[in-house]
C-alpha cells in the first residue's frame, strides 16, 4: 500500500521531470493494481501477484473504491440523489455510487500546492464509493451534477484502507 502524493504519476518508469512511484518504492517486481491520476492522491495498491493485480484492477470484479472529494459549492439532495442513481457521462451512464456529504476527513494532510480558495464559493467534502474505474470518473461525476472536484483522495480499495499513511509512505500488507 502506498499513499500516492499529489502530482505523482502512477507508474515506475521515468517521465521527464515528473515524480513517479519509483521515487517512493524501489521494487521492480511490483505492479500497480489500479491507477490514480497525476492530480489525485491516496491509496494505491501494488503487488507482485499478477492475478491479484487483475482482480483489483478489472472492473468486471466490481471491487468498491471509496474516495473523498472536496467539491465546489454545497451539493443539494438532488445532486446527491443523481450520484446515487448513476450519472450520464459522454461514455455512458455510470453505475450507482454510494454518496454522502462528510466533514473534512480527520488527520488530512495539507496539499502542496493548496487548492484554490474562492471567498464567494464554499467548498464541501463528499465520500463516494464506486465499483467501476472509468478515466477520471469521480471528477466527471461531480462535475456532471454541478460540483467540480477540487481535491480527490482515494481512501479505500476493497478491504484495504489508507489508514494513517502519510503522503509518500508505504506499508506491506497481506493481500488475499
Amino acid at each position: 500500500m502506498l499513499n500516492k502524493p499529489f502530482r505523482v504519476l502512477s507508474q515506475f518508469r521515468e517521465s521527464g521531470d515528473r515524480q513517479t512511484l519509483s521515487d517512493f518504492i524501489n521494487d521492480p517486481a511490483l505492479r500497480v493494481a489500479g491507477r490514480l491520476d497525476y492530480d489525485s492522491e491516496g491509496l494505491l495498491l501494488l503487488s507482485d501477484d499478477g492475478h491479484l493485480v487483475q482482480k483489483i484492477s478489472n472492473p468486471r470484479f466490481k471491487l468498491e473504491k471509496t474516495y473523498w472529494a472536496q467539491v465546489e459549492g454545497e451539493p443539494t439532495e438532488d445532486a446527491m440523489a443523481q450520484l446515487r442513481q448513476g450519472v450520464i457521462l459522454k461514455d455512458g451512464k455510470t453505475r450507482p455510487a454510494k454518496s454522502r456529504i462528510i466533514d473534512e476527513p480527520t488527520g488530512l494532510w495539507p496539499r502542496d500546492p493548496p487548492i484554490r480558495y474562492r471567498a464567494a464559493i464554499p467548498a464541501s467534502w463528499l465520500e463516494l464509493t464506486i465499483s467501476e474505474g472509468r478515466n477520471r470518473q469521480v471528477r466527471r461525476m461531480t462535475a456532471a451534477v454541478g460540483h467540480p472536484t477540487l481535491r480527490l483522495i482515494r481512501a479505500r480499495v476493497g478491504d484495504w484502507s489508507l489508514g494513517q499513511l502519510k503522503p509518500g509512505e508505504s506499508a506491506v500488507t497481506t493481500m488475499v
